[in-house]
């Protein structure tokens, strides 16, 4: 009965022939000796013996012009490091040139993350899997300069930076906490739970925009609106009840905000028992952070300290629509739009 011991296989032990060892080769086998008697002599299995002398034999002419065979060491050494030197793992920047030009594109003129390019391409049969690179090639070929997109071209590649820890000061609740909300709400498992807020481009009395996310699906409506007051969220709200009508409270079903003095009415800006409103933890922006992820996606296109009155409603339409229409790997590589229309769509 074999033991355990006996079913291990063996480690390998073998190594090259080295310069010298080809040097025994020629010589003894210039003496006449066989294959099987040049590897006892080495220690080398027979095999090695002949592909060796496969490798470095050439024909050479006599001055009668009959041929003959002869083992050089020199040739056998020089055909092995050539050999060695086209071993390991083939890059396939010459098989993925389509997509590569396509990934760029993508990144410089719509600014997809390399993730997003990768899934979006599988999902929809753009490129065969054979065509394509992984999201972590993709960077890497970005790092070594192999795209026309560069580092720069990646927003949150060169934003991201450690937290940083602070105290936390009591601040008032404008309404119902946060902890009261259900916990389906936090699971996205239903529709129609929205994180709200506001993006601000200069210090002054300036426009802002009023951001809504939905949590499951994660669409995205913006609004610009006259400034940062509790008169104009409230006015937002009611033009977008009236925008959907009979839908709204299916639609609109609950709201987080921050504590944010522009939202301490919002609780009463619909006067409706459907119309829930529940408030994060004082300084605790991760609690809506599907709305602050998005915020950041809206900065690719007005940076801070940059008036919001100096773009054009159809600019901000535009970034708007780009949002939305951005496939997320969260949603299996679909968009907002297509998750958000699905969602209407099951209550009618």
């Amino acid at each position: 009965m074999a033991t355990h011991n006996d079913c291990i296989t063996s480690e390998r032990t073998f190594q090259h022939l080295k310069l010298n060892e080809r040097g025994a080769i020629a010589a003894l086998y210039a003496e006449g000796y066989s294959r099987h008697r040049i590897a006892d002599k080495l220690g080398r299995n027979v095999s090695t013996i002949s592909r060796e002398l496969q490798r470095g034999t050439a024909e050479l002419k006599r001055s009668d012009l009959t041929t003959y065979k002869k083992y050089f060491p020199e040739t056998g050494e020089s055909i092995y490091q050539r050999n060695r030197t086209a071993c390991g793992g083939k890059s396939k920047t010459e098989e993925v040139q389509p997509f590569l030009k396509y990934a760029s594109e993508m990144i410089i003129k719509e600014k997809w993350s390399p993730d997003i390019i990768v899934g979006h391409s599988l999902l929809n049969g753009l490129f065969k899997r054979s065509e394509i690179v992984c999201a972590k090639s993709l960077y890497n070929y970005i790092d070594k300069g192999l795209l026309k997109a560069r580092n720069f071209n990646l927003s949150l590649k060169l934003r991201r930076k450690p937290k940083k820890e602070f105290n936390r000061k009591h601040k008032r609740l404008y309404g119902q906490s946060i902890e009261a909300r259900p916990a389906e709400i936090e699971t996205r498992e239903t529709f129609g739970n929205w994180e709200i807020d506001t993006v601000i481009g200069v210090n002054t009395k300036d426009e802002v925009l009023l951001t809504l996310t939905e949590r499951m699906t994660r669409k995205e409506i913006i609004i610009p609106i006259a400034d940062k007051t509790v008169a104009s969220v409230n006015g937002a709200i009611v033009n977008l009840m009236e925008e959907y009508g009979d839908r709204f409270n299916k639609i609109f079903k609950t709201v987080t905000a921050d504590n944010g003095c522009e939202f301490a009415e919002l609780s009463t800006a619909i006067k409706s028992n459907d119309w829930l409103v529940y408030f994060a933890h004082p300084y605790s922006s991760f609690e809506r952070g599907t709305n602050e992820r998005h915020n950041g996606l809206i900065r690719r296109f007005i940076p801070k300290g940059k008036a919001i009155s100096n773009f054009s409603i159809n600019f901000i339409k535009k970034v708007n629509d780009w949002c939305n229409d951005l496939p997320r790997k969260i949603l299996n590589y679909q968009t907002p739009q297509q998750r958000f229309n699905q969602e209407i769509a099951s209550l009618c």
